[in-house]
């Protein structure tokens, strides 16, 4: 008996962007269940994917918990992420009957899309003017596509063409490419060539193998390219990462790698066998090397890859084409920060708590070795990070032997303070081997990865890299005071409402409970009593929300004062830093310059970005301020090089004017960090001591 399958938007309080459910008829029945779910966007009558598909089951239970592990995902997504997180839950339930449906959410407005059943394939576009062709269309197609692979999607494309219609052709191609990408994701791995039929002017010899990428336009994309020389599965998990070693092979390099493991709502396409970068250039005949932008993605050290959309660099690239950029992926989570050496079998995983930033620097390690190749000049890097990403780039300079391949940092809404001590590193450990019944490593060893991440929600916010002492030093704050990384060039900065963007996800009333709760166990325990009134003073100046105290506390705990601290540390030693603040905030509700809001921007995906797009003028002069100084280590612009045709002349920071480059969409400009008020040196600053409070 054929299914039949109903496509509905269910509209959530921004209006630019909409809930896309499939509904599947229980052939047995008149109800119907939910079988997939997106968030999508509306621009000018065009959809565009947010973010992956969920299933009806993993809505329900999610609560404000849920939504916790779903903002995570937002910090390595940016602010829209995902929007799943609690909100879903009690929008749509997991099935109800046609009638429910139509009378609690007015679902049925008009068909617009088509998802398909089991693997994604295609979703079908129109304006409103065309909604009667696209329903023929769906008539049609609702059947046929059902569980299409990459080729037979492409097929479909081709037999579109002898429609009449041209524009809806063309809008099903252009937007079948975009979710073909994902199809490939999740569908298809790079192979060995082995009957000498590539490209040669897209391959590439490296160390270890020759690889072949793609082109798009004048962009050649590198896919998928292994960076160390074995994985990191069975008897290699939770050992530090194995250098690569020489291969004459030849291989694709077409398609994104698994992501690290993580929660499955985060990646439906992850493994153990995870370390892998993505490398992107123009397509040029110069022989000058280029400057190398490597990008360390972002997601509380838990979760992201170097797949997800916002990191597609195609269309950066072709705006900057005098830089080639490089996104690596490391292991996340237990499987990369789990201290394991107090163990009984643990002496021989005395790296365990750290292998993350290891991947890191072996990544590091194969550019400086092999990115002439593309192009590239190896001795000018720059890393360049958000959140985690950011956290992971100021704590690499502190890394001996970590200055040989890298000059430069950007950091954005990161700095060393996402640590903990050892004794919270092995708490985390013993909190999860209890719920696991483990007392050894070999016993861990027999748990395979997906209940380990299951097991690891007790684990929630607590788990970062260690400072043992060893990798990292134990006062990272003091080692940049102590001149470690005075070498080193920063471009760092945060946003004035970090916090906010947790409120949105958690929603006011689940972020509140979090923070009292986090409170409860950090604060209450660790401050003074003439601490904590300083911090209570502090957090009740000029807020009107309930929800407002706490995200200007952990705004300034997380991220504004910790940033500022290492820009000021590194000042103290003699290195040199440019500091920025972003004040350009989203139009949608309570976010404003929230933690990751300049990520679209600084990635050029302005269908990113919530409700509407930004200034493209600002747009483009901060990514040329991005580039400019991983050129040069400096982010001023004259007014030829600029976009907005002014000259930008950003001063380092000193201890004398503090000054700052503020990030205005109408105004960038220098100013004194005292005079807009970013830190308060008395009752917020000394909560860096802290760490991650």
């Amino acid at each position: 008996m054929k299914e039949n399958i109903i496509i509905v938007n269910c509209k959530i309080p921004s209006e630019a962007y909409q809930i896309l459910s499939v509904l599947r008829q229980d052939p047995e029945g008149d109800g119907f269940s939910i079988s997939h779910t997106a968030l999508v966007k509306m621009d000018s009558g065009k959809l565009s994917l947010e973010d992956g598909f969920i299933t009806g089951d993993a809505i329900e239970g999610r609560g404000w918990t849920g939504g916790l592990i779903g903002s995570l995902v937002g910090l390595l997504a940016g602010p829209l992420g995902v929007l799943f997180g609690g909100s879903i839950g009690s929008l749509i339930g997991d099935s109800m009957d046609l009638d429910e449906l139509e009378g609690k959410s007015e679902l049925l407005e008009k068909v617009s899309g088509c998802l398909v059943d089991g693997e994604t394939a295609l979703l079908m576009l129109a304006q409103e003017e065309d909604e009667s062709e696209l329903a023929q269309r769906l008539k049609d197609f609702q059947i046929t596509l059902t569980r299409m692979d990459a080729a037979e999607v492409a097929s479909e494309i081709e037999n579109a063409k002898e429609k009449e219609n041209k524009t809806i052709v063309e809008k099903i191609k252009d937007f079948a490419n975009e979710v073909l990408g994902k199809v490939e994701t999740q569908q298809n791995e790079n192979k060995e060539i082995t009957d000498g039929d590539y490209d040669r002017t897209l391959a590439v010899k490296c160390k270890n193998g020759t690889f072949v990428g793609r082109k798009t336009e004048n962009i050649i994309a590198y896919k998928g390219i292994p960076f160390v020389g074995e994985q990191p599965v069975g008897e290699l998990r939770w050992k530090a990462p194995v250098d690569s070693a020489s291969d004459d092979g030849v291989y694709e390099a077409f398609y994104n790698a698994k992501s690290a493991c993580q929660n499955e709502e985060m990646s439906d396409y992850q493994g153990e066998d995870c370390l892998y970068l993505n490398i992107w250039k123009t397509e040029d005949t110069g022989d000058k090397k280029k400057p190398v932008m490597v990008w360390i993605h972002g997601g509380a050290f838990v979760a992201g890859g170097t797949g997800v959309a916002l990191f597609d660099c195609h269309d950066f690239m072709k705006e900057n084409p005098d830089v080639i950029v490089v996104t690596v992926a490391y292991r996340l989570g237990v499987l990369g920060f789990l201290h394991l050496s107090h163990l009984p079998d643990g002496g021989e995983y005395k790296d365990a708590q750290n292998l993350g930033l290891m991947d890191q620097m072996m990544a590091l390690k194969w550019v400086h070795e092999n990115i002439a190749g593309f192009g590239g000049d190896p001795d000018n890097v720059t890393i360049w990070g958000e959140s985690a990403g950011a956290a992971s780039c100021t704590m690499l300079p502190l890394i001996k032997g970590s200055h040989q391949y890298f000059k430069r940092v950007i950091a954005q809404s990161g700095a060393p303070i996402q640590t903990i001590s050892p004794e919270e590193s092995i708490g985390c450990t013993n909190d999860m081997m209890e719920v696991l019944g483990c007392k050894t490593v070999a016993d861990l060893q027999k748990v395979d990865a997906k209940k380990l991440v299951e097991a690891s929600a007790v684990l929630t916010v607590r788990l970062f890299p260690e400072r043992d002492g060893s990798l990292l030093p134990t006062d990272t704050f003091e080692a940049y005071a102590n001149g470690a990384a005075k070498d080193i060039t920063f471009l760092q900065g945060c946003n004035k409402d970090e916090m906010n963007f947790f409120v949105s996800v958690l929603g006011e009333e689940g972020f509140k409970m979090w923070a009292a709760d986090r409170k409860a166990k950090k604060y209450d325990k660790q401050l003074t009593d003439e601490e904590r009134a300083l911090v209570e003073s502090f957090c009740k100046e000029g807020c009107k929300e309930s929800w407002e105290p706490d995200s200007r506390l952990f705004s300034q705990s997380w991220f504004i004062a910790p940033a500022i601290r290492t820009t000021e540390n590194q000042t103290k030693a003699g290195g040199k830093s440019y500091a920025y603040f972003y004040r350009v905030e989203s139009s949608a509700p309570i976010l404003k310059s929230a933690h990751g809001e300049e990520l679209p921007i600084v990635f050029k995906h302005p269908e990113m970005t919530e409700v509407r797009p930004y200034d493209e003028t600002f747009s483009k002069t901060m990514r040329k301020m991005w580039v400019q100084f991983a050129k040069t280590g400096n982010p001023s612009l004259s007014a030829e090089e600029s976009p907005d045709g002014k000259e930008h002349e950003w001063p380092l920071y000193d201890l004398i004017d503090r000054t700052v480059m503020v990030l205005d969409e109408d105004n960038i400009h220098p100013e004194k960090e005292a005079e807009i008020k970013i830190v308060d040196r008395e009752r917020s600053y000394f909560l860096t001591k802290y760490y991650m409070l």
